[in-house]
């Protein structure tokens, strides 16, 4: 005896639900994440000039903000510690200079000095580049 099945095919749908979560998670993921791809930095306006370069190499940087404080390689220094620590630095070590347009050029060449007179060969200024 043969029995006859009733066996009806549906239209099969792919369920979105999961496929959504993943999309989900992964935005949040990504959105996350790009957060801690940016550097705090210290706030400052650098003076603008038609002539300059792009150094490539390894610099130690000395930031000067507008109310006078000092900062070397991101950590707040007194200038009394900036000094004891330029010393301590490798004389073959370049120095770049980020100094804010409103601070005066008397501390910029102080420290630049400073640094000549401790055997720094390579004491940079950075500068933003005027667009044209």
């Amino acid at each position: 005896m043969k029995f006859k099945r009733n066996i009806y095919i549906e239209d099969a749908q792919p369920d979105m639900v999961p496929f959504v979560n993943c999309v989900f998670l992964l935005l949040m993921f990504f959105l996350l994440t790009s957060n801690f791809i940016f550097q705090s930095g210290i706030k400052i306006s650098l003076p603008r000039v038609v002539t300059s370069e792009v150094l490539q190499e390894n610099t130690a940087i000395i930031v000067i903000t507008p109310d006078n404080r000092f900062y070397l390689n991101q950590t707040p220094v007194t200038l009394v510690e900036l000094k004891s620590k330029l010393e301590k630095m490798s004389t073959l070590e370049p120095i770049l200079i980020k100094a804010d347009r409103d601070v005066t050029l008397n501390k910029v060449v102080n420290i630049w000095d400073f640094c000549r007179g401790i055997g720094i060969k390579q004491v940079n200024i950075a500068t933003n580049q005027e667009v044209e």
